[in-house]
């Protein structure tokens, strides 16, 4: 462990790492989040080029920031985690990975005010499962393409619930970048009351002032949606909006049942640019293109 800069707790180049007990971490972050004129404040607790690493028990609350980062490690595991803070608190993703490789993060209860957990550019071989998430910003991957090349692939989300999240399983990346996320799997997932429960947004900007419009994106395929159930707060509850100009391929929405949480509201799915299949969906779902010849290129 080590004091550095960009973090409050970092562990950094170490291998058969065990981090676990029922002990609390609390980042004491109200006094960051009401006075953003003292700078940026640091993730609470991040690890750094660790091999083998093991973290479980603990209570995390209240980060200034990003609560756990894992950056550029291998073979992970983290289990029976309780990360806690307000939904209005900016910025306080619960995991957000980075350039790692075989991590698994299962059983776990995040409530926070940003994605619950985030996999970002260089990780492969992700696998979530058993995660209570809300409220909070879902389960992301992204994002991606900001100011460079992103590569993400082989991750796989099952048996998951999200509660009255501002998003439930979302892609998000930006116009202008390039890369490729694939072999992406989503299933068992279970939303109560979310918004935009599955949703790709190729056109992520979240400040929404100097947006790029590019002809170049992250090419997204290969990505399943099967045994998915629960309610959204919003209409649109299947959001697949992929780049004009560069389609999402292969895409399967199989068994996916979402309605309103308001009794007798329509809800209904749209798509941009997006090819594949999609098999007993409700709502009835038949804008993704069958061809992949159909998706390439401009739209008319």
């Amino acid at each position: 462990m080590s004091n550095h800069g960009d973090s409050w707790l970092l562990f950094s180049m170490v291998s058969g790492l065990t981090v676990s007990g029922n002990g609390q971490i609390d980042g004491q972050g109200p006094i960051w989040w009401e006075n953003s004129c003292i700078g940026t404040p640091s993730p609470a607790l991040q690890f750094k080029r660790c091999i083998g690493l093991r973290l479980s028990g603990l209570t995390h609350v209240n980060s200034p920031r990003v609560h756990i980062t894992i950056t550029t490690c291998k073979d992970v595991i983290v289990s029976n985690l309780h990360i806690i803070a307000p939904e209005t608190s900016p910025n306080t993703d619960g995991i957000d990975i980075s350039g790692s490789i075989n991590v698994n993060i299962r059983d776990s209860i995040i409530a926070t005010g940003d994605d619950c957990i985030a996999i970002g550019g260089g990780s492969s071989y992700i696998k979530i499962s058993g995660i209570m998430c809300g409220p909070g910003h879902g389960i992301s991957i992204g994002s991606l393409g900001h100011g460079g090349t992103d590569v993400v692939e082989n991750v796989d989300v099952h048996n998951c619930t999200m509660i009255k999240t501002l998003t439930g399983v979302r892609i998000k990346t930006y116009q202008g970048g390039t890369g490729y996320a694939n072999k992406i799997l989503f299933t068992g997932i279970k939303f109560d009351a979310v918004n935009n429960p599955i949703i790709i947004d190729q056109y992520y900007c979240p400040s929404h002032k100097g947006c790029l419009t590019s002809t170049s994106a992250v090419n997204l395929s290969d990505i399943t949606y099967r045994g998915i159930s629960g309610t959204s707060n919003t209409d649109n509850v299947i959001n697949l909006s992929c780049s004009k100009t560069v389609a999402c391929t292969n895409i399967v929405v199989d068994s996916v049942h979402i309605k309103s949480a308001i009794p007798g509201r329509k809800v209904y799915g749209s798509c941009i640019n997006a090819c594949g299949r999609a098999t007993h969906v409700q709502p009835y779902l038949d804008c993704l293109k069958p061809s992949t010849d159909l998706c390439n290129g401009p739209l008319s």
